[in-house]
């Protein structure tokens, strides 16, 4: 049988690439912009977080709006923005113009996730639900490591502004293909009547989709599930941030290493990452059933990623360049899985298929207060002790707390209230 869904896989994957690698470029632009408009480490550190603060606030509102009216318009709107965002911020000639293009990418990136997660739930079966996130997910990971190779020859031929420019133009060809193309199962002409099938009877996991009203936030929240995911994922996106933001300064600046081979340094974690995300989420999909789906048996796997990304806490040990790329690639890809299962387990756990928005929405927030701080904290660090070392034990530090929420919070589905037992819980996922 031949899987259609597929291509809508793909737009998920492009559209995260896509969503990274603008995130990403400032990153790679900073040395000479920082030349130009004469930035200190903190100012850097600063302009690194700016767009998560609004990505940070248009979350939930954004996943309300994907709820409301779907994931292709609020998702062909979002890209759109953030495109034209980016592509502005390649014109700006003041540190406060800059700032202003970094907060309205921000805006229109907070429709990612929520987006990719209703699609995720409208499309894929529920035993194909951990692979899918990878994938899609891994995108976060192959959009910086393609800017890392694209960056260094396209500023040294054309300036660092072509670089804005360029890639703001990729998402505004990933809108058209989007809005041509994608369709709720029900309605895309283009499957087939026996895959249409499959994806309508399986993607609720084995329980009952029900036709009831969405729930809202302040139902979701009841419980400590909601609350203990948004958390863990906070402490994996402090060091996706980390590395996103200030991995390229730390290889020049503790390396050696010019702007060309320090991209070829990053790219390399970011590749091996993807790769190993994709595999995680296929062995995920291989041993969970559907009844251990529903009763969360992924917090688990989640544990044993975090701790394979706390590694990061041997940085500062090591000072071969070849050994400590091994390191930051098995670190990225201990954050990669995890985001990417935090988000099927948040989709495991929900019982109604019209929170998916709004549930993701709060733990991408969870993340990202702690994303935003991820830049700033390293800037101060770095000004104050001349040395990455304790931005790297802060990092694999948080990675442990996470774990241990994951185990110890996400016990129950989500909403449901403080003070259930979990045979309870248990009985009711059968």
């Amino acid at each position: 049988m031949q899987y259609r869904r597929g291509w809508i896989a793909l737009l998920l994957f492009s559209m995260t690439l896509i969503n990274y690698i603008d995130r990403a470029t400032l990153s790679f632009a900073i040395d000479p912009i920082s030349q130009e408009l004469g930035l200190s480490t903190v100012a850097r550190g600063y302009l690194f977080s700016s767009f998560l603060w609004t990505y940070t606030l248009c979350l939930i509102p954004m996943g309300w709006l994907v709820d409301r009216y779907g994931a292709k318009s609020i998702a062909g709107i979002g890209v759109g923005v953030w495109s034209i965002a980016t592509a502005l911020t390649g014109l700006a000639p003041t540190f406060a113009i800059m700032l202003a293009c970094r907060l309205l990418m921000g805006s229109g990136e907070a429709s990612t996730n929520p987006s990719g997660a209703k699609v995720i739930r409208e499309w894929i079966p529920a035993g194909e639900r951990g692979a899918l996130s990878a994938f899609f997910n891994s995108g976060a990971y192959a959009g910086p490591a393609l800017c890392a190779l694209a960056a260094g020859p396209i500023i040294s031929h054309f300036g660092w502004p072509a670089l804005f420019y360029i890639m703001g133009a990729l998402g505004l060809i990933w809108v058209f293909v989007w809005t041509s193309v994608f369709k709720r199962p029900e309605d895309a002409s283009w499957l087939k009547a026996e895959e249409r099938l499959v994806i309508l009877t399986q993607r609720t996991g084995g329980t009952q989709a029900g036709s009831q009203p969405a729930g809202g936030l302040r139902q979701l929240l009841r419980g400590p599930t909601l609350w203990g995911l948004a958390f863990a994922m906070g402490c994996n996106v402090y060091s996706q941030y980390l590395f996103l933001t200030w991995l390229p300064s730390y290889l020049r600046s503790t390396k050696g290493l010019n702007l060309s081979s320090s991209g070829v340094y990053t790219a390399l974690p970011y590749a091996v990452a993807v790769v190993l995300c994709i595999v995680i989420g296929l062995v995920s999909d291989r041993l969970l059933r559907n009844r251990d789906v529903s009763r969360g048996g992924r917090r688990n796997l989640i544990a044993c990623t975090m701790a394979l990304a706390s590694i990061i806490l041997l940085a500062p040990l090591i000072n071969n360049l070849p050994l400590l790329t091994c390191l930051f690639a098995l670190s990225m890809t201990g954050v990669a899985a995890t985001a990417s299962q935090t988000h099927a387990l948040t989709n495991d756990l929900l019982k109604n298929p019209r929170d998916v928005g709004v549930a993701i929405s709060f733990v991408i927030v969870g993340g990202n207060v702690f994303g935003m701080l991820a830049p700033i904290v390293t800037g101060y660090v770095i000004e104050a002790t001349g040395s990455y070392s304790w931005a790297f034990i802060i990092a694999g530090s948080l990675l442990v707390l996470g774990a241990a929420s994951i185990l110890g919070v996400t016990r129950q589905p989500i909403g449901m209230g403080w003070y259930k037992n979990t045979n309870t819980v248990a009985a009711r996922a059968q």
